[in-house]
């Protein structure tokens, strides 16, 4: 009997000091990659505005092409979402919704995850002008956890867990952008 209440207390001693570097943990963390396309700012800036292209160039959208996809409002405007679901537990279910948008310069969205597990985060898209007919595009997000979730922070490195993701979605869109023409559409095409 005392041998299991000394296994007890050692569980419960350890769950304690757990719970107390939790208290020290950070709780933000933040994500960005970035990539510079051959083209110029509005040819750019006018392709990304449009959420339904970020199913072309993303590596979630791509990752299960039996993805559900659903658009609501106007793309390019605050307002508009795009809602997604899928078996692939990468992939999962969620939407993302335009919050602000800053012509030329920047698009804020929220992301809303149901599955896997529930999370909400802030991304965004800016683009500035580099030299000569070349665009930097930065892509990125935030997020927040809540102690004592934010635990998981120690065992889990965000920028290395989804950067290297974004950083395949930008290299795609370079992709996209500098094998079509300056006057491609910039609305997506309905298929």
């Amino acid at each position: 009997m005392k041998i299991l209440k000394n296994i007890l207390y050692t569980i419960i001693a350890l769950i304690v000091i757990v719970l107390i570097i939790g208290l020290f943990v950070k709780r933000d963390y933040a994500v960005e990659r970035e990539v510079t396309i051959n083209k110029s700012k509005d040819v750019v800036f006018n392709y990304v505005k449009y959420l339904e292209n970020q199913n072309k160039f993303n590596v979630w959208a791509k990752a299960d092409p039996n993805m559900k996809s659903t658009f609501t409002g106007t793309d390019a405007t605050p307002g508009f979402v795009s809602a997604w679901e899928s078996q692939d537990k990468h992939v999962g279910k969620g939407e993302q919704e335009i919050t602000k948008i800053i012509d030329g310069e920047r698009i804020d969205y929220e992301l809303r995850f149901f599955e896997p597990m529930k999370a909400t985060n802030l991304a965004y898209m800016i683009t500035e002008s580099s030299s000569g007919d070349q665009t930097i595009v930065r892509w990125g997000f935030t997020g927040h956890m809540n102690y004592p979730m934010n635990l998981m922070l120690l065992f889990l490195n965000m920028d290395k867990a989804v950067g290297n993701d974004f950083q395949q979605g930008l290299n795609n869109l370079k992709v996209i952008l500098e094998s079509q023409p300056d006057s491609i559409p910039a609305t997506p095409v309905v298929q």
